[in-house]
């Protein structure tokens, strides 16, 4: 079964070995891969590259050039369809709602609450507009150290 992939965007770069490091297991058992991008413009070329077995795209909102709400209608607006999360320091109601009405599937602030990252990967990825681009396990075995 092929891996379940997702693509991360955000600026701030240690965020890769960080993820990396939460989600060892399940990118060791072949259950996850991730890919990174660290700007909205980066994300587009990686996901029209590329990006054809991208199952979610987990976005922070505030990010120089294309903030991550921007990105988030650029992929909203391009098939296939995609369930798309957006993540922030800043969280206030007024961006919950802009995420929301711009199509957002999920919502979480930094820091990262990985538990709360792991069931919102869960729930987005059990929904049927997944389903339409492919099946792709999900991850199991969660560390959440």
């Amino acid at each position: 079964m092929p891996a379940m992939k997702v693509l991360i965007v955000d600026d701030e770069h240690d965020v890769e070995p960080l993820f990396r490091q939460r989600f060892r297991r399940e990118l060791r058992s072949g259950a996850l891969a991730l890919e990174f991008a660290f700007s909205g413009e980066e994300a587009l070329a990686l996901l029209d590259e590329r990006g054809a077995d991208v199952v979610l795209v987990l976005s922070d909102i505030n990010m120089p050039g294309m903030s991550g709400l921007d990105l988030l209608e650029r992929i909203k607006a391009t098939p296939p369809p995609r369930p798309v999360c957006l993540m922030t320091a800043y969280d206030d109601d007024a961006h919950r709602r802009d995420a929301a009405a711009r199509g957002a599937d999920g919502y979480l602030t930094k820091p990262v609450d990985f538990d709360a990252l792991y069931a919102a990967l869960e729930r987005v990825l059990s929904r049927p507009q997944r389903r339409a681009g492919g099946e792709h396990g999900q991850p199991q075995d969660r560390d959440r150290s």
